[in-house]
């Protein structure tokens, strides 16, 4: 089957949404409406405002120093209470609550350090951060920007203070101030006072010799990585919880502009916002004074909102999104149970979203094309070619059977199979209204597996010499197609029979992804997609969109991330009729082996294992498993081959701009950190009882230790979707 959403239609799209916002260290005017008209007018969504004025930096310092001096002249460090800081007065905070907050963004004050080694200096900062976060929330804001920690070594305390702040309320947005590699260079006031600078002595740990080139650059590289994700792993990958980068990068500007949600770009220390012309009545002036021009002429290169349109220029100048994005628009990463088409009837919806796809019917009529006429080849004009579509839906695969007879000019004599009663009573509509079925379609409802074949006016039973069926789900095999295939096959001719899809195969790569960990983290226990069983123990279809690959191939400059997907295991059909009968023997219990893990193992040929490896170059966070699907619908003896993909490393050359599947997640209930130059190791099978069909999966972390020793770093539990498996 095909993906299970109701993707947007593939038409023209409009222009990316950019959320582009002016921020300065240090304003020089108050942020009042009148300034966020302005900013709103040149073209800005929205303004920073520093949450306190320098009066409560003054007036922090002043604390701290009195409770430092107290300190020293104390004949016992025990008699001097803790420093407290005083609520805010209306001389440290120029904010009030205004309907306009809504387009700001409050700046907590850059000079605190969260993570100071100093219990003083880290205690003050609480305080502050507190207060602030508190007030802007008291005031409407609810995006508030913090700088990253002062150093690496205070990221869990720092983090810590971060979750505290997440619980002060519920629409609260914390945005996280990040380099994108190297050192934060830290906002501070015009006196360049940093609380940072002020930690005591006997608190800092002494300085570190300096090490070589090549790892301090590596640890830049890698560091401003490493801090975030120590800071949303302590915070349980709170969804309020952002960063913002100091840099930015076409590259991953683009990457951002196609996320689900829209980005919020911060432009720093660009200038400042530029005042609006005004007439004498204080109307907006259509034209320049004559002094305005002159000023304006004397300085041609002065832009104060050149850095705002060329990010506007970007915004519009955007390349066009691929069909599958523009198709899934608002279902990236939107997490969605397999469809069970063996045991649910699927609503019309469901069949209509599947038939938009532009590609995937059309390569379907190109391989019964080619199977029409290799077999006119084989079996020459008088033999009749009789065609079925098993599991026939609403009938897309019919008509481009048809449609293959037509322009190959071979007839056939075709029959449609589909046990949904729904469908069924379209099916017989069309074949009698619809022009090109023209009343020729044998339409039958039936489980394919319990339909004894095509018959005859003399009501002999025949068999067929295409079997066409599009049971495939986004990991293969997932959907039952192995165990659908398998019980219709007997009506497949021994000799001449063809299956279109002849074979497929399942893939995966290990992938980061925190916002679908996320997502399934905020779920409750038991899901409303499942019917028993844990959240972590369901793979999911969804549209992978903000994730990252863990292991890559040799990259190139036109493609740098070429991920490294290896294949699972594969079916083939029609399979060995040997094969069938011993499994025909076992459910009747003539061979009395029993299976593996339940039953009597008359469907144990269809179990599967793996275990593959794959090379991690850069380290990051495994929070599981992106899968994927190969298949050949039909290959030719001439060497003409018509197949279709979802592979991200094949599906270019093989199915372009196919939409019908997205990829399948198998999820890790724990994330896995992953070293640099690791190896994972992912175990997977599937299983089967005769009853129903599941996975199982395990991913384990290996490093090189020293003397080359190959030593195990980290293990995920073994999942397994047995309680959700698909029902035979």
């Amino acid at each position: 089957m095909a993906v299970e959403n109701g993707g947007a239609s593939l038409q023209d799209e409009a222009a990316p949404s950019m959320y582009i916002g002016h921020h300065e260290t240090q304003r020089k005017e108050p942020v009042s409406k009148e300034l966020l008209a302005r900013a709103q007018y040149v073209g800005y969504n929205m303004l920073t405002a520093p949450v306190t004025t320098s009066h409560f930096q003054s007036r922090v310092l002043a604390t701290l120093e009195e409770h430092v001096q107290a300190l020293d002249e104390a004949s016992s460090l025990d008699r001097v209470p803790s420093p407290l800081i005083s609520p805010l007065t209306p001389q440290d905070t120029d904010l009030t609550p205004e309907d306009s907050n809504s387009s700001l963004i409050a700046v907590i004050s850059p000079w605190i350090d969260l993570g100071s080694p100093d219990p003083l200096i880290a205690l003050i900062s609480r305080q502050v951060f507190s207060l602030e976060v508190a007030y802007a929330a008291f005031c409407g804001i609810n995006n508030v920007l913090l700088s990253g920690p002062v150093s690496d070594e205070g990221t869990t305390q720092y983090a810590r203070a971060v979750l505290e702040a997440l619980g002060f309320g519920p629409y609260l947005q914390l945005h996280v101030l990040l380099p994108m590699a190297g050192e934060l260079e830290q906002d501070v006031s015009a006196d360049g006072t940093h609380l940072a600078e002020l930690a005591r002595e006997q608190y800092l740990a002494p300085p570190e010799e300096p090490s070589q080139e090549e790892d301090e650059a590596e640890l830049e590289l890698y560091s401003s990585w490493e801090v975030w994700n120590a800071i949303r792993t302590l915070c349980d990958y709170s969804n309020r919880l952002s960063i913002v980068f100091s840099k930015a990068h076409q590259q991953y500007l683009t990457r951002f502009l196609r996320l689900r949600f829209p980005p919020w770009i911060l432009l720093s220390d660009v200038g400042p916002v530029p005042p609006r012309l005004t007439d004498a009545s204080g109307d907006v002036s259509p034209e320049p004074t004559p002094a305005e021009a002159a000023a304006k002429s004397s300085d041609k290169l002065e832009n104060p909102i050149l850095h705002l349109q060329y990010m506007r220029h970007l915004q519009q100048t955007q390349p066009s999104r691929p069909p599958i994005e523009r198709f899934g628009q608002g279902y990236q990463d939107y997490l969605q149970s397999p469809l069970q088409p063996l045991t649910d009837n699927l609503e019309s919806i469901t069949y209509e979203v599947f038939e938009k796809d532009p590609v995937k019917y059309e390569w379907y009529e190109r391989a019964v094309a080619l199977a029409l006429k290799d077999l006119r080849e084989k079996l020459g004009e008088g033999t009749p070619i009789v065609v079925a579509v098993v599991g026939a839906g609403r009938g897309p695969l019919v008509t481009r059977v048809l449609q293959a007879s037509q322009k190959t000019g071979i007839e056939v004599q075709c029959w449609a199979v589909e046990k949904n009663p729904n469908a069924h009573v379209l099916l017989q509509r069309r074949n009698a209204t619809d022009p090109l079925w023209n009343s020729q379609v044998t339409v039958v409802k039936s489980d394919m597996r319990s339909w004894p074949g095509p018959t005859t006016k003399q009501g002999e039973v025949g068999k067929l010499h295409i079997m066409v069926s599009e049971l495939l789900g986004s990991f293969a095999d997932n959907e039952l197609s192995p165990e659908c295939l398998d019980g219709v096959q007997h009506v497949l001719h021994r000799e001449h029979g063809i299956n279109i899809p002849q074979s497929y195969s399942a893939h995966f790569t290990p992938i980061a992804s925190p916002k679908m960990y996320s997502d399934i983290l905020g779920r409750a226990s038991t899901d409303l997609n499942m019917t028993v069983g844990d959240k972590w123990e369901l793979p999911y279809v969804v549209m992978l969109h903000q994730f990252d690959y863990l292991s890559t191939q040799l990259s190139t400059a036109e493609d740098p991330r070429t991920p490294d997907v290896k294949e699972a295991w594969s079916f083939s059909h029609p399979i060995s009729p040997a094969v069938l009968v011993q499994a025909s023997k076992r459910a009747g219990g003539t061979t009395d082996a029993g299976g593996f893990v339940g039953g009597d193992g008359s469907n144990e040929h269809n179990a599967r294992s793996c275990k593959v490896t794959f090379e991690c170059q850069d380290r990051g966070i495994c929070h599981g498993l992106g899968g994927y699907f190969e298949t050949v619908l039909y290959a030719s003896p001439n060497g003409q081959t018509v197949e279709l993909s979802t592979n991200p490393v094949t599906m270019e050359e093989k199915s372009k701009d196919m939409i019908s599947w997205f990829p399948i997640f198998f999820p890790l209930k724990t994330p896995l950190c992953v070293p640099d130059g690791a190896e994972m190791e992912v175990s997977m099978w599937r299983q089967t009882d005769d009853r129903k069909v599941w996975y199982e999966w395990i991913v384990e972390v290996y490093e090189q230790g020293a003397g080359g020793k190959r030593r195990k770093v980290g293990m995920s539990e073994l999942h397994s979707s047995r309680k959700n498996g698909c029902l035979m």
